[in-house]
């Protein structure tokens, strides 16, 4: 049911803004207020919540490792996958936000039929189809500068060119879009018919898969179908980069006001959703700290500074009699 909820709430804000800058006219509150207010709750949200996670105190050492821990000189460690310095740390950090690393070691849990085992087995799809929505969402975004720009700089320019180097159709067809769709149906399916995934799906995983989604078919629609006046659209993004917002005189096909309604949306609920991950990952203390919890001793700054370490020598000799009563063992006789 969650997907369904999802699936509604997205068509029913379709149809918001379909109606609203369509019938109703609203073409200055759906164009220019909606994508200001959505501006201001992105910056406002995003901001408090990793100044919110920076400040919260690290307790303890929990970097979450995969490999061989520095320790004896004769024992081979793994410096990226257990770093213990900052520059291996580096490292990890990049190699996690480049290329999803931890994702590339997905395992997928079966039952053997020939017997009551468990198998694991490596299943590399969800590393591939989460690199191919998130790499292609970048394009994309990138891609868009062009709108916002003027003139439009030129690596904004060689990136749009070999991303229609297939020249398909008219206009062309860029192949990041397709991409972009596919991998969000792959994402989308996964949780429908993957049952341990199904199970513990919600309504907030299944919202952002539909609003990206619809957010991509009406970008689409504008591009292939409806083929909007780009040079209006532009004059209007323009206005809105500029502080000079303005509703074109040339008339705007309502799906794009649809689109960047959409766009509005995921922008205000980026910050309150599980999207933060891409700045929470910078800030995640099991990714970006060292493992030195055997080589440095590690402050917990929680710590009452009016209380005073007792080491478990003093531990010791405060119960020492009553330990040797119980017949624990004492380092020191009494």
């Amino acid at each position: 049911m969650a997907a369904f909820y999802s699936f509604f709430v997205v068509l029913a804000l379709v149809v918001l803004a379909w109606a609203g800058a369509g019938e109703a006219g609203w073409k200055g509150l759906f164009g220019i207020y909606i994508p200001y207010l959505a501006l201001l709750v992105f910056l406002f949200g995003f901001l408090s919540k990793i100044l919110s996670w920076a400040k919260t105190p690290v307790p303890f050492c929990i970097p979450t490792t995969g490999g061989q821990q520095k320790s004896l000189p004769w024992i081979k460690n793994n410096p990226w996958d257990n770093p213990y310095n900052a520059s291996g740390t580096v490292i990890r950090m990049a190699l996690e936000v480049l290329t999803f690393r931890s994702l590339f070691r997905n395992t997928s849990v079966q039952l053997q039929q020939d017997g009551p085992k468990v198998g694991y087995n490596s299943a590399k799809w969800l590393w591939l189809f989460a690199l191919m929505f998130h790499y292609s969402f970048l394009l994309i975004v990138l891609r868009h500068l062009r709108l916002f720009t003027n003139p439009v700089p030129m690596p904004i320019l060689k990136l749009e060119f070999f991303d229609s180097i297939l020249q398909i159709g008219v206009p062309v067809l860029y192949q990041s879009d397709m991409i972009f769709v596919v991998a969000i149906l792959f994402l989308f399916l996964r949780r429908v018919f993957d049952c341990k995934v199904n199970y513990i799906s919600i309504m907030s995983d299944y919202f952002p898969l539909f609003l990206i989604l619809a957010i991509a078919l009406s970008g689409m629609w504008m591009r292939y179908i409806a083929k909007v006046d780009v040079i209006a659209v532009k004059e209007l993004t323009m206005g809105l980069v500029t502080f000079h917002p303005v509703i074109p005189k040339d008339p705007i096909d309502i799906s794009f006001f649809v689109h960047i309604f959409l766009v509005s949306v995921l922008f205000m609920y980026f910050p309150f959703s599980k999207l933060m991950h891409m700045g929470g990952v910078f800030l995640s203390p099991t990714r970006n700290m060292p493992n030195f919890s055997r080589r440095q001793m590690w402050v917990n700054p929680w710590n009452d500074p009016a209380i005073k370490a007792h080491s478990y020598a003093a531990y010791e000799d405060d119960f020492r009699e009553k330990m040797i009563e119980a017949g624990l063992p004492v380092d020191k006789k009494a």
